[in-house]
């Protein structure tokens, strides 16, 4: 008998599918960029400043990784504007979720971030999420946090996953302690454990 969970392994061609959706993941092809340009150029159209982050903004700034949704950043405002054009017409709900909707088209997750509220747990901290229109760079035609923008809100989310997705962006960009000053003071330390677990995990691969 299968464990709960697994059950997926054993369902005929379900690998084959999963090959063939990340690869039209990394073509930009799948379901996931597809809402993301959708969205981002909606937002652009109605005049809302807005930056991509989450795993899509990971994929912008060079760490290639899959994704089953899109993360945007936004003010208050902006999020009172999103409702007012779009939930409904375009995206819908989630129950118990103020902040997270789905796309219509193709049933897609975007989760919201807002402006000064809190990263991980939402439980005040140092760090809030910063205003969209301070942080964001343009890549391949969207706004996107930058790199220490993104690298802080995931160290100040405090999850193993976040940590992880830091190590592999300190790989990709070859960082290391001289990046310190564009952090917060409160996630330094974190960065440093981070570079610390990299530069373990190549000395392990060196052998």
């Amino acid at each position: 008998m299968a464990r709960r969970g697994t059950m997926h392994q054993y369902q005929p061609g379900g690998f084959t599918k999963r090959l063939r959706e990340i690869d039209m993941f990394f073509q930009g092809t799948d379901p996931v960029h597809q809402t993301m340009r959708r969205t981002a150029r909606r937002l652009e159209r109605a005049g809302i400043p807005y930056a991509i982050l989450g795993g899509m903004a990971l994929n912008a700034h060079g760490y290639r990784r899959t994704t089953g949704d899109v993360d945007f950043l936004l003010t208050q405002e902006g999020l009172e504007e999103f409702r007012k054009r779009f939930v409904g017409k375009n995206y819908v709900p989630v129950e118990g979720r103020p902040r997270r909707f789905t796309d219509k088209a193709n049933g897609i997750t975007i989760d919201i971030l807002v402006c000064g509220r809190f990263p991980g747990t939402g439980k005040p901290g140092p760090i809030r999420f910063p205003d969209p229109a301070a942080v964001s760079e343009m890549i391949d035609k969207y706004a996107v946090v930058n790199l220490p923008t993104l690298i802080q809100l995931k160290l100040a989310a405090r999850r193993h996953r976040d940590f992880g997705d830091v190590v592999e962006l300190i790989r990709v960009h070859d960082l290391d302690e001289s990046f310190l000053p564009q952090l917060h003071s409160a996630v330094r330390q974190d960065f440093i454990e981070s570079l610390e677990e990299k530069r373990r995990e190549d000395e392990y691969e060196a052998r």
